[in-house]
């Protein structure tokens, strides 16, 4: 795990999931997930935007013309857990469809207008992941 995803996980977890910096305001959430290949355990922090009550992260790695690790990691291990706040949630993540999947990118974009440049940025589409705790 990178210096940088370190920190913001200490971050979240010593201020009841809030951060500042680039992501002060916004709305993030810990993935935890099994390593697709290793099986090891893996977390992530992750923007996310609530849909009723579900939870959508974007896979969008900067707008890189590959997807995150962690992406490859839901879909070989779509059961997931997930630290929102202080609360802790069991999830089942799946890979969004059209043309839910355009309209939750678009409102992701809404509350970080950088989503909008990380898909002008690649020709790859961009996955959408649903989080529906169970």
């Amino acid at each position: 795990m990178s210096d940088w995803n370190k920190k913001i996980i200490e971050e979240f977890r010593t201020n009841d999931g809030k951060v500042g910096g680039h992501f002060k305001g916004k709305t993030l959430l810990l993935l935890h997930t099994r390593g697709a290949k290793s099986g090891q355990e893996r977390v992530n922090p992750l923007a996310c935007v609530r849909d009723g009550e579900r939870f959508v992260s974007i896979a969008s790695k900067g707008g890189a013309d590959t997807h995150p690790d962690w992406y490859y990691n839901v879909k070989a291990n779509p059961k997931v857990s997930f630290e929102f706040g202080t609360d802790k949630f069991q999830a089942l993540a799946t890979i969004a469809e059209e043309p839910e999947r355009t309209r939750l990118y678009d409102k992701m974009a809404e509350m970080m207008p950088g989503f909008n440049e990380y898909r002008e940025k690649t020709e790859r589409v961009i996955p959408v992941i649903v989080l529906t705790p169970v």
